[in-house]
């Protein structure tokens, strides 16, 4: 029999999961396609702000219930930073000392945030956050969560209100309710895996694209099949891309991979706050742009439907970087070609371009 802890645990993550909404599908009018229909599943409205939300309760009830997680154990994660703010807020619901390794080029209000929930961050210069992370577990006596490895173990993809399940659900009463595609890019692989798994479990006709941010090797990896690719290099999108093959990356899954250059992501975001009167998250600007490029190619062939992607996390942590001039100057980040490319194909349905198919 589960210990008292354990009990108590579970029932608290549970609870939280009750507390919480679903997230909001928004549709985006985009006139120049007016056969097709574009959504956004807003994943920022989480209670610790991105997508990552789904992925940390998973993990938190995957180590519990295997034993791995005890009471006062410190919890230890390799994270870009949305991974690790999501696991602090659920560290500290269940009173567990938390710690991340991170990039130190993480954003500093993603940092500012893991430390406002109480958990401890430790930065790198070069990109092994992983042994980093199970060394920190090691002296402490915790547990590494190890979330590139257990992303796509820990999510139950046949239902259970996963974000495939919802997000079909809400597409019900929609026009064209199931998706000609689904567009998600990469960090772990964890939702990529769960939206391509329950797509063939349910039998549906809907295709998933993975767009992938430069510097990231799982677009190779989808070309070649080589395990061992890396990079050595980080993306300037944080939180989408790896540098080496994850485990939980799934390249069978995937139906189309497109390599997104930074700038178009970023792009991407400053367009879209004009149209939602937000801002998101520089991974927001990947999905949606390759989003657009599979609306475009479906325009020009005269076809109907519609095209889903994810809102992966607000804008707010971002101010010091996306969103600054100068930030983007100092990285050589020339956003107006692609600005001018979207206005064109928003006004008058020209052809998206300059897109790296794979």
């Amino acid at each position: 029999m589960p210990n008292t802890w354990i009990k108590q645990a579970v029932a608290a993550i549970e609870a939280d999961f009750q507390r919480s909404a679903d997230t909001h599908l928004i549709r985006v009018t985009w006139p120049s396609c007016p056969n097709i229909d574009l959504y956004l599943k807003d994943e920022s409205i989480h209670p610790s702000g991105s997508l990552k939300h789904r992925l940390a309760r998973s993990l938190f009830l995957y180590g519990i219930c295997n034993g791995w997680i005890t009471e006062g154990m410190p919890v230890v994660e390799a994270s870009s930073g949305s991974t690790a703010i999501s696991e602090a807020y659920f560290a500290r619901l269940l009173g567990l000392p938390f710690h991340t390794v991170i990039p130190a080029c993480t954003s500093r209000e993603k940092i500012h945030k893991i430390e406002f929930l109480g958990g401890r961050c430790h930065l790198v210069d070069d990109m092994d956050i992983y042994s980093a992370a199970q060394r920190i577990a090691d002296e402490l006596g915790g547990h590494y969560m190890d979330q590139f490895t257990f992303a796509e173990r820990a999510t139950d993809w046949r239902g259970n209100n996963n974000i495939a399940e919802s997000l079909f659900r809400q597409m019900q009463r929609e026009r064209h309710p199931e998706p000609s595609w689904i567009v998600t890019a990469a960090g772990t692989g964890g939702t990529s895996s769960t939206i391509g798994r329950f797509i063939r479990y349910q039998k549906l006709d809907t295709k998933l694209c993975v767009p992938d941010p430069e510097h990231s090797v799982f677009v190779d990896y989808y070309r070649t099949g080589d395990q061992g690719a890396t990079s050595d290099r980080c993306s300037l999108i944080e939180g989408i891309g790896r540098p080496r093959v994850e485990p939980s990356f799934n390249r069978s899954v995937i139906d189309h991979m497109v390599r997104v250059p930074d700038a178009a992501s970023i792009a991407t975001i400053h367009f879209l706050e004009g149209l939602l009167d937000r801002k998101a998250g520089g991974s927001t600007g990947t999905n949606l742009w390759a989003a657009l490029r599979l609306m475009s190619d479906m325009h020009d062939r005269g076809e109907a439907g519609s095209v889903v992607t994810l809102l992966c996390d607000g804008g707010d942590k971002y101010l010091d970087t996306y969103y600054s001039d100068a930030w983007l100057a100092e990285h050589g980040v020339d956003t107006a070609p692609y600005r001018q490319q979207l206005e064109a194909f928003y006004d008058s349905g020209e052809a998206l371009r300059d897109r790296q198919a794979v």
